[in-house]
């Protein structure tokens, strides 16, 4: 189960797609030079290759654990976290003024990407202290900013989000949570928390002193739902009054659950209040938590996405290896009298393959450039671009989580397909991925969620138009294949076009469907979007090396793959697109059926 960074795709897209070299013109990211790209993604990848990978797969099989009120991570977690805070490595893209390194998120990103492709259970507990981060820095006041946010941006200190509850779901309005204001000398103005959560990611764990868990709660007068919610920092131990960890507050860890797949990451029950009740703060203005939760939200569902990429690298890397040493059957047009060769010559094996590796690409290059508009955003001089960029951002986000998500799960389980009966067994190690891919599609907003935000929301607010200005961007580079030479990119340009015409087509039509009937084909939308717009950067990619290899002499095996694997992509994703215009429109056929025939 080793693994190998993909550090030429990686620069290739951030040079490509996410535009690092625009991106280090924006104020505050001059220093970024390709030297220090080069050194940050090397320095990155020996951590991950030699320090996380080999956890992976003892730490699925002996798992967190729950002994005498303290959970225990697995071995070797400790002292490679302990590594990871000592490298700076979280706080990459955060404020110099807390401890961060002040780099754009496009380069943070393929960094965490190694951490999940490594070890995806130990990668989920940075992930939430980014998230934790981001929170804090947006609607933190400026004393929570100060006693907490240093000890969370060099990781010092973990971060947690505490949302659902037994009896809500992803149904955020049914929250029980109580928190009732008070006031002492030594904490004073506070509030008491009591209540129950679960499903929380690294609620507790040994790697780190402190976990500062951001709560979502309601007060004694809040109205009903979601209107009703309010948010809360609650540290596992209490200052001290020094920056340093006080008393344990009113948190019990009740158990640990029983998972699918990432076993080794300690998925928390949390007790809040069995005593006087755990002391927080609250964060920003009363009843609008889950408003402010929303920014940790969108940062882990980036994240997330990017998890669905991570693992698809990671099962793609161990399927093709195997495949490069498995000897099982005479491979079509080989002459008898040869010997054998492994299964990778054998087509169909061949095909999954390069299936899984377009997959991942194309999906590497959505997340890139998802972390690229972030970045813009935030840092771009012009408030015309950072509004546009941040418009764009968010229609994107819900796609990057969902669709890299659920393609990263048909990638991994397409690596068993390889392994054939071997990947059905646990010592080869293919089916971790499956199982570890699998929650992807759920957690942080269920990818049925992600479509009705797309649809319900980002879609219907502006009647399309930021979908309409990407789609004008994409027109822009089938306009460039026109003129292009190579039969690649002719191949290419047909398939595009037509997929640009079909997410036209849909986008149209659900702008003025009714609600629930949008609301129905919002899975299959959310799917063409995604198709295209990935099927836009490879196209990207493709024209990129076509424009380098016009200037070389020798033959760039990676410049020949990427048009090999841009045209792969249009001949087997991207010429689905158009297929999913009929679900789309056939939100009645979901709408009318009788759910009791069910």
């Amino acid at each position: 189960m080793s693994y190998f960074a993909p550090l030429a795709d990686m620069r290739f897209v951030l040079e490509e797609v996410a535009g690092l070299d625009e991106l280090a013109r924006l104020p505050g990211y001059e220093a970024v030079s390709p030297d220090l790209v080069e050194a940050i993604l090397g320095e990155a990848a020996k951590l991950a290759e030699t320090e996380l990978a080999p956890l992976n797969q003892p730490a699925d099989r002996a798992g967190s654990v729950l002994e005498n009120g303290v959970v225990r991570t697995p071995p070797g977690f400790r002292e490679a976290y302990a590594k990871y805070v000592q490298g700076g490595w979280n706080g990459l893209s955060f404020d110099p003024e807390y401890g961060g390194q002040g780099l754009p998120l496009a380069l943070a990103i393929p960094v965490a990407e190694m951490w999940n492709s490594a070890c995806m259970s130990f990668a989920l507990c940075p992930l939430l202290t980014v998230g934790a981060v981001e929170l804090l820095t947006a609607h933190g006041s400026e004393e929570q900013k100060q006693r907490y946010l240093a000890k969370l941006v060099t990781g010092e200190w973990t971060g947690t989000m505490n949302l659902t509850e037994p009896q809500a779901g992803s149904d955020l309005g049914a929250l029980r949570t109580r928190a009732v204001p008070a006031r002492n000398a030594r904490w004073g103005e506070h509030y008491r928390l009591t209540g129950q959560k679960i499903f929380i990611t690294y609620g507790d764990h040994d790697l780190a002193p402190n976990i500062i868990h951001m709560v979502l709660a309601r007060t004694p007068d809040a109205p009903p739902g979601s209107r009703g919610i309010s948010l809360f920092l609650v540290p596992k131990c209490l200052p001290d009054g020094e920056g340093g960890v006080g008393p344990r507050n009113d948190i019990r860890t009740l158990s640990l659950e029983h998972k699918l797949g990432i076993h080794a990451s300690p998925t928390c029950v949390l007790a809040y209040g069995e005593d006087e009740g755990a002391v927080g703060w609250r964060i920003g203005e009363e009843n609008r938590g889950l408003e402010y939760m929303f920014t940790m939200m969108n940062a882990a569902r980036l994240n997330v996405g990017l998890q669905g990429v991570a693992i698809a690298e990671r099962a793609y890397q161990q399927a093709r290896d195997f495949a490069r040493t498995r000897v099982q059957g005479r491979p079509l047009g080989i002459a008898p009298s040869a010997a054998v060769p492994p299964i990778i010559h054998h087509p169909d094996v061949r095909r999954m393959l390069l299936w899984m590796r377009v997959a991942t690409e194309a999906m590497r290059s959505l997340a890139y450039y998802a972390a690229a508009l972030i970045d813009q955003g935030r840092r771009h001089p012009d408030a015309t671009v950072r509004w546009a960029a941040q418009r764009r951002t968010d229609l994107l986000i819900p796609v990057v989580k969902a669709w890299c998500t659920d393609l990263g799960v048909a990638v991994a389980s397409t690596g068993i397909q390889v392994h054939g009966g071997m990947g059905y067994i646990e010592e080869t190690g293919a089916a971790q991925h499956l199982r570890d891919a699998r929650i992807a599609p759920i957690y942080e907003g269920t990818n049925g969620i992600q479509a009705n935000d797309l649809v319900g929301r980002k879609l219907a607010r502006d009647r399309g138009e930021a979908v309409s200005e990407l789609i004008g961007d994409m027109r822009k580079t089938a306009e460039l294949l026109g003129q292009a030479r190579s039969a690649d990119l002719t191949a290419i340009a047909r398939i595009f076009k037509e997929g640009l015409a079909a997410l036209e087509t849909a986008t149209s039509f659900l702008v003025e469907a009714a609600p629930a009937l949008a609301a129905a084909g919002s899975v299959p939308y959310l799917q063409l979007l995604g198709t295209v717009s990935a099927g836009w950067l490879m196209t990207r990619l493709a024209v990129a090396a076509e424009r380098r290899s016009a200037g070389s002499r020798d033959a760039v095996p990676l410049l020949s793959a990427k048009r090999s694997t841009a045209r792969f992509y249009a001949e087997h994703f991207l010429a689905l697109a158009p297929g999913y215009l009929s679900a789309v429109f056939s939100g009645n056929t979901v709408v009318d059926f009788d759910p009791d025939q069910l």
